[in-house]
């Protein structure tokens, strides 16, 4: 008989309090499913872009020669690194001051110095960025390590 219970104001706002918390992850998840799409030519999904990406790189002696033999223009590329049990992406832009700021345009052309970032590799994949529009402007994307280029050095 002389055992308590929880208030039903308390008992209410605990209530309330689980609802909105639960309301509030549902509707995260459910904004993170969907994501604004970044376009590119007229339109076009950028990640279809990535399929006519098309470049020519190779390495020799410490430097890395790229050339773009595509219509896409290249904005950027990440390095790749494998190393034995391991691997790190660097963006190229980081790595050498060569980069140009635009990006690689149809049939143009980079060479610069990376050895030290290779020295203890034997194999290096480049992955091209491309450059977009969404709603908020311009945006990067990074195309899939399938559209990468391999070389082992």
């Amino acid at each position: 008989m002389g055992k308590r219970g929880i208030s039903p104001v308390i008992a209410t706002v605990l209530l309330i309090a689980m609802v909105l918390v639960i309301g509030l992850i549902v509707f995260m998840w459910l904004r993170g499913l969907t994501q604004e799409a970044v376009t590119k030519f007229e339109g076009e999904n950028i990640e279809l872009a990535c399929d006519d990406v098309q470049f020519s790189a190779s390495y020799s002696e410490g430097f890395l020669f790229i050339s773009n033999t595509g219509n896409i223009p290249i904005y950027e590329i990440n390095l790749k690194i494998l190393r034995e049990g391991s691997h790190e992406t660097k963006n190229l832009k980081d790595v050498s001051i060569n980069w140009p700021d635009l990006g690689l345009n149809q049939g143009g052309t980079f060479s610069g110095d990376i050895s030290s970032e290779v020295s203890d590799t034997n194999e290096i994949i480049l992955i091209p960025i491309l450059l977009g529009r969404s709603g908020e402007g311009e945006r990067t994307f990074t195309c899939d390590e399938q559209f990468g280029y391999n070389i082992i050095i």
